[in-house]
């Protein structure tokens, strides 16, 4: 979900993806049963009370999860805690602290002394010691109050595209609108008017009233109208141009309207079948019934705009985004910037090209919002740039546990007399 992400000049969204769902206890992680599919029964967007954050305190360390096998990759987890180091340097970082017991300046050094732990730790074991003796561990409380956290996944597509209009080059990205009215925060509020701030057009209205056009606000011209909405909700894309330039283009806001997901529309009405949902199965749908196109696009009001960025793609905090190590989730429940662990299940590429599930316990920093990624039981884990990252990313949707690392208070405190 970059920030609709993504987002996301941040860029983040949820694709609307299937894959095979795991239940994990709270304790070592271990999974206690596989089920086909998240059962449909469950509300992973369900909101939290009023004035309540994603997380709680594990107060019996035998509850920690298993941390040793986060020292896979240690290069690109150092390269993404470099960004979230980054990030608490700024200043307005601060306004987003304390969270729960965890001042700013504690969320800071906990970046570091983890930061110095990844590169000291010889072993597994040894890493999931330290933690257990120098960190304390926060885990959500999930949809259900339970634990249970839906993971999905986005990813920087890569098209085909064009400068100027075309018959082959005919759907537009557009840029951002002047009269799109923002809070301080990025947050939508609709569109500014001499009359005031009044909700934004909804998709439809914007595309059947042409409300954008002759304004000079196209950015880049696509061949396909599926293409354009995709790297709307992914937040950022690579565009391949005729002449073999590339241009990359990232998140600049996006209208008030609500996001919904068309592949979940597209199983409810029995189009697609829950076990068979993918990115793939989408396309391959809106390819034999391109008349069904207006109707489900339309589903979605939400309409995303964009801007040329030279570097990233980058998270809503301003952060570049890693490849399987940033993730999005709901920034008004959950701690921006900080150090966090996947138990789950994800998607890998075997030698021949076909999807297989693993699991996914790894290391990761919360580092991007997702438009459609709302409440504590949903997280989106950025999975990377390219055909195959969008294949993995299409396929992302399993269950699992989500926790928070942070330094022990007491160790954050210089000892007496220095």
């Amino acid at each position: 979900m970059l920030v609709h992400r993504r987002r996301r000049a941040s860029a983040v969204a949820v694709p609307a993806v299937v894959s095979v769902a795991l239940v994990f206890s709270s304790c070592k992680s271990k999974p206690v049963e596989s089920v086909p599919n998240p059962p449909a029964v469950k509300n992973y967007s369900q909101p939290l009370p009023v004035g309540q954050v994603a997380l709680q305190k594990i107060v019996d360390p035998r509850d920690y999860p298993d941390f040793s096998e986060g020292l896979a990759d240690r290069e690109s987890l150092l390269r993404a805690l470099d960004e979230s180091v980054a990030y608490f340097k700024k200043p307005s970082s601060k306004k987003y602290f304390p969270y729960l017991d965890v001042a700013h300046e504690r969320a800071q050094k906990s970046l570091e002394a983890f930061r110095a732990l990844v590169l000291s730790a010889s072993t597994g074991a040894e890493l999931n010691r330290e933690i257990v003796a120098r960190f304390d561990v926060y885990r959500s409380v999930g949809c259900d109050n339970e634990g249970t956290v839906l993971f999905t996944g986005y990813c920087e597509p890569i098209y085909r595209g064009s400068l100027s209009p075309s018959p082959e080059f005919r759907f537009p990205l557009y840029k951002l609108p002047p009269d799109v009215a923002k809070d301080e925060e990025g947050k939508p509020l609709g569109k500014r008017t001499a009359f005031g701030v009044v909700p934004y057009e909804t998709r439809e209205e914007i595309e059947t009233g042409r409300i954008l056009e002759g304004r000079g606000l196209e950015l880049v011209w696509l061949r396909d109208r599926l293409e354009a909405y995709i790297v709307q909700v992914q937040g950022s894309a690579r565009i391949l141009l005729p002449d073999g330039r590339e241009l990359r283009v990232g998140y600049a806001g996006k209208t008030d309207r609500p996001y919904r997901s068309i592949g979940q529309a597209l199983v409810d009405d029995g189009r697609i079948r829950a076990d068979d949902l993918s990115l793939s199965a989408i396309k391959e749908h809106f390819a034999k019934n391109p008349s069904d196109l207006d109707h489900y696009l339309y589903l979605n009001e939400s309409y995303v705009f964009f801007q040329e960025t030279k570097d990233g793609p980058f998270g809503s905090l301003g952060a570049k985004v890693t490849p399987l190590r940033t993730i999005a989730t709901d920034k008004a429940v959950f701690p921006r910037g900080a150090i966090a662990f996947a138990d789950t299940v994800k998607p890998h590429l075997s030698s021949v090209g076909a999807i297989e599930r693993r699991p996914f316990r790894a290391f990761v920093l919360d580092q991007d919002t997702g438009g459609a990624i709302r409440s504590a039981g949903r997280c989106d884990i950025f999975m990377g740039t390219g055909p195959d990252a969008e294949r993995l990313a299409g396929h992302t949707r399993s269950e699992g546990r989500l926790y928070y690392l942070f330094l022990k208070e007491s160790l954050t405190r210089a000892p007496s007399g220095l």
